[in-house]
């Protein structure tokens, strides 16, 4: 069913009314309405009233859209660095002039060293199909660029999911309402999705019970019926006993595991080591607490599991989220309408791989090499071979959200190196280019949107017109295959035709593009996908997309990845934890970084009203911690460890369990003390599954800040 185009008009002005979608990595991909004046100026930004997730609000983030789109600072024109490298001194060049330095660099680059000596930097800058993944191919795929692989994020996550159920089906949120108990893990939507909330807050009002797992006193937290907060890094622990409980309880579905499963028996074996004596040990929690939790969440029916993606950025976090990923099923909440897993709608539309990439065409190189993200610093240093000689950067801020920072600030002051820094601001990473390109906003360009937390593609109409000589991502790449001297079709189409191009050729693998056309997404702005009743609720029909086509406990595609067969828990790198029990060795803690409220990642960290919300860098310690270290609230305190360091302000807080430390992200360094921020620690160690990042695996000192 089409959504209602009307919208209504207020106050005496000619206001125009433009249809979009919020861009930013979110799975709420709010629907937007832009009212423009007569000026061809943009006067309010508000969510669309008719959108079943949006329902006419936007987050704290995206109501201060208009002040990221007209801020004073906005890059409006290309710049070529004219000081030394980090100086931030530029000068003002023509487009022209930017484009032919740029090609002429990767001609020469391409002649002496091969196409994988350029590496494309990007992340979720924006989340279009257009702007986000077609430009992260098409120009690569032709210049036999290195590959990136994008794995900053959920990978880990997603490779556990995957592994278990065979697709991220997660259903849509409206669904939360009838669910009698929502487990919420790992997981704080009041800051990261929270067009979720209103429906926790109904299923409350329902009788739904609401509980947290979290070692942060979160905001989600705050309002839950009960808060639970194991030792970081130990949550498949917790499961394993969990279900331990079910088990020799009686209160799991032997009838559907014997059905829908593979493997169980050999994870039972597993399943009989985890006690709840022995996970209680490990996690830190009370062995009462766990069994509790076991015996509600197994009788209560229907109950939704909720994951994203902070819990996999540890060493063990595929392993983490693939156990977890194993409750629904012992439960037996599989199948249930408002029970099971809700971790991601990603692969309810899959986009053809060569409409987007066309990597197939021959005029396209093979892929010489696929770098992965969260090494970027070792790249830039050494690690690479042959080395990168150029870097493009778009759609991300690595100087302020990639891991092992120190490493990456190293490299970027290579005199050999390249840098393209295509961008809205002159930020901390763009202040290390050669070139920065001026970007537009989600207000200024064309875009088709395919979210991750609920069942609606999106089309973003541009509501003005680009501010200065800004461009699109899009716009950039066809200048550049231009000046490359490249004459494919595909590298030149608009973004409609390219928008037209994927449906068609993807509709045909998808039957949720039933009767979706551009010219349809072009009228309404936003268009449910095509599924069924039956469809919306993932696994109704006791079918999974696994290679057995069931829950696979037991893996063969694990095994031949290198990784255990089995679902199960190991202690992280660096962690105080034992295979038995917390044993602190040294004084250092654990730190975790999730987000902050006003933020998503880095964007919005340059918006003042966003950074006086979030008031200033702190670092969350308990209490019993902070007397140990004679740290106070207000204090400055050094965090450091052998990877940097950083300066943070001390709130001495019972938000966060003893023996653990927090602070939110993303800061950019710039505004932080010293121009450090916490990626200054963070490692680059890759996770257990699918080269995921490990910045949850951080252990750190902490001490009062001996001023230099």
């Amino acid at each position: 069913m089409a959504l209602d185009t009307t919208a209504p008009v207020e106050g005496p002005r000619k206001l125009r009314v433009v249809h979009g979608t919020c861009p930013h990595d979110c799975p709420d991909s709010c629907a937007l309405e832009t009212q423009v004046d007569e000026n061809g100026r943009a006067v309010s930004v508000r969510g669309r009233a008719d959108h079943p997730i949006t329902r006419g609000w936007l987050c704290a983030k995206v109501n201060r859209y208009l002040e990221r789109v007209y801020h004073p600072e906005r890059l409006l024109y290309p710049l070529r660095r004219v000081g030394s490298k980090g100086s931030g001194k530029f000068e003002r060049i023509s487009w022209d002039e930017a484009i032919s330095e740029i090609t002429s660099r990767w001609k020469q680059i391409i002649a002496e060293h091969g196409g994988q000596s350029i590496l494309p930097y990007s992340y979720a800058g924006t989340l279009g199909t257009v702007q986000g993944g077609v430009t992260d191919e098409r120009l690569w795929n032709r210049l036999g660029a290195s590959g990136l692989e994008r794995a900053i994020c959920g990978h880990a996550a997603e490779e556990g999911v995957q592994l278990v159920v065979g697709g991220r089906l997660a259903p849509s949120p409206e669904v939360l309402v009838e669910s009698k108990l929502i487990l919420i893990w790992g997981s704080n939507p009041a800051s990261t999705a929270p067009h979720v909330m209103p429906f926790l807050r109904q299923a409350q009002k329902n009788g739904a019970q609401v509980i947290v797992i979290d070692p942060i006193r979160t905001l989600t937290a705050r309002s839950a019926d009960q808060h639970i907060q194991p030792y970081p890094g130990t949550d498949a622990a917790l499961a394993l006993a969990m279900m331990y409980v079910m088990v020799h309880e009686g209160l799991h579905d032997q009838q559907w595991l014997d059905a829908h499963t593979v493997g169980w028996e050999k994870f039972l074996e597993r399943i009989n080591e985890w006690t709840p004596a022995r996970a209680a040990r490990v996690t830190g929690l009370a062995e009462e607490l766990i069994v509790d939790l076991a015996r509600r969440y197994a009788t209560t029916k229907p109950a939704m599991l909720r994951l994203t993606d902070g819990i996999n950025r540890h060493t063990n976090g595929g392993q983490t989220v693939r156990t977890l990923t194993c409750l629904p099923a012992v439960a037996g909440h599989y199948g249930e309408r408002a029970g099971g897993l809700m971790y991601s709608t990603s692969d309810w539309l899959k986009w053809d791989k060569q409409a987007r990439g066309h990597a197939h065409e021959t005029s396209c190189p093979p892929e010489p090499r696929v770098l992965n993200m969260n090494r970027l610093g070792a790249i830039l240093t050494g690690e690479a071979d042959p080395p990168v000689y150029s870097l493009f950067v778009y759609n991300a801020n690595p100087v302020a959200s990639t891991p092992n920072v120190g490493k990456i600030v190293e490299g970027l002051m290579r005199d050999d190196l390249f840098t393209v820094v295509h961008e809205l601001f002159e930020t901390d990473t763009a202040r290390y280019a050669d070139i920065i390109l001026p970007a537009t906003s989600q207000l200024e360009q064309r875009d088709l949107h395919k979210p991750y937390g609920h069942l609606t593609l999106q089309y973003n109409e541009p509501a003005i017109e680009p501010l200065g000589e800004a461009r699109s991502n899009w716009d950039v790449m066809r200048a550049l295959a231009k000046g490359m001297g490249y004459e494919d079709a595909w590298l030149q189409a608009d973004v409609d035709e390219i928008i037209e191009e994927l449906l068609e050729a993807s509709r045909p693998q998808n039957t949720s593009l039933q009767g979706i056309t551009l010219e349809r997404l072009k009228a309404d702005g936003a268009i449910p996908l095509a599924l069924s009743e039956e469809e919306q609720v993932p696994f109704a029909n006791g079918v999974f997309r696994t290679p057995s086509g069931k829950v696979e406990f037991y893996s063969e595609q694990a095994l031949a990845k290198g990784y255990d067969p089995l679902p199960g828990w190991v202690p992280e790198v660096e962690s105080h934890v034992q295979e038995r029990e917390i044993v602190p060795v040294d004084e250092r803690l654990p730190l975790l970084c999730p987000a902050a409220h006003h933020f998503i990642s880095s964007s919005f960290g340059n918006i003042d009203t966003l950074k006086g919300k979030e008031r200033f860098p702190r670092l969350w310690i308990h209490p019993v911690d902070a007397q140990k270290r004679s740290i106070r609230s207000g204090q400055l305190v050094r965090v450091s460890n052998e990877r940097g360091w950083c300066r943070l302000v001390a709130d001495v807080s019972e938000e966060v369990r003893e023996g653990v430390l927090a602070t939110t992200t993303v800061w950019w360094p710039m505004f932080s003390p010293d121009q450090r921020n916490v990626n200054w620690t963070t490692s680059d160690r890759l996770a257990d599954f699918n080269g995921g990042s490990t910045f949850y695996t951080n252990l750190v000192l902490v001490e009062p800040s001996v001023e230099p």
